[in-house]
């Protein structure tokens, strides 16, 4: 019989932990105004494309390495994952509640998820043109701080940081979130999902205001197709794909 209460209470202390984290890593990615106005030296970058001075970053917090960064995100995701595995299964809570199905590992529920993916990419590719068209913010910040410059740095973010980041958010925001809260307390699915978007959108702090709503659309159109489908695969392959295309499409 799972504990449902036990399990509840060790979620939150999950998410709480990855919340804390999420707000502390922001001025590690997002570089803050300097009370003097001072501005670092121009990168290698500047000087090759002429990035003119007003667009440069302005002087602040000591930011963490690409390498530095993935390493960071590998380490953190990961520990959260393994507790939130653990967890799962000290408490006793069924796979089928989580979406791992027999028939939600199947062939339909990747082909949905890789068709989802690649529409929520091309939705998300339209809403960032139109948000740095007019100036309502920036969410490539944390992107442009993950970007590899190397074979080797592609490999670790497309094979090992990425899947890892879309297999324990998912996990959590829609598999335990949704799937097993609505099972265990008989709450209505829909709502849970709501609750979760927010969740997941306060997760995501440092990309920004404007990137906190785009998270929060995307992880509610997740919670629902993961509702629809009942596979967590689908949404993980989904999530993957959003966060993969927008790395090689913008990146490479």
């Amino acid at each position: 019989m799972p504990e449902w209460a036990a399990f509840a209470g060790f979620v939150g202390v999950v998410l709480a932990g990855l919340l804390f984290l999420a707000r502390a890593s922001t001025s590690a990615v997002v570089p803050s105004p300097d009370p003097q106005g001072t501005e670092f030296p121009a990168t290698l970058t500047d000087r090759v494309v002429g990035t003119p001075e007003h667009r440069r970053p302005r002087a602040g917090p000591m930011r963490l390495s690409t390498t530095a960064l993935l390493v960071n995100v590998a380490v953190s995701q990961g520990l959260f994952a393994s507790l939130l595995v653990v967890g799962i299964w000290v408490a006793s809570v069924p796979a089928s509640t989580l979406g791992l199905t027999a028939a939600a590992l199947g062939p339909v529920p990747l082909a949905a998820g890789v068709g989802l993916g690649l529409g929520l990419h091309a939705v998300n590719a339209v809403g960032s043109r139109v948000t740095e068209r007019f100036g309502l913010g920036d969410t490539t910040a944390l992107r442009e701080a993950m970007a590899p410059d190397s074979a080797r740095g592609w490999a670790a973010l497309l094979l090992v940081v990425l899947p890892l980041v879309a297999g324990f958010e998912e996990l959590l925001f829609r598999g335990v979130l949704i799937g097993a809260f609505a099972t265990g307390f008989g709450v209505p699915p829909w709502l849970l999902v709501a609750l979760s978007s927010v969740a997941f959108a306060l997760g995501h702090g440092a990309q920004g205001r404007i990137g906190i709503v785009v998270t929060g659309a995307l992880g509610f159109v997740l919670g629902v197709a993961f509702v629809l489908t009942g596979s967590l695969i689908a949404v993980i392959v989904a999530h993957y794909l959003v966060n993969a295309l927008e790395f090689v499409v913008n990146e490479s």
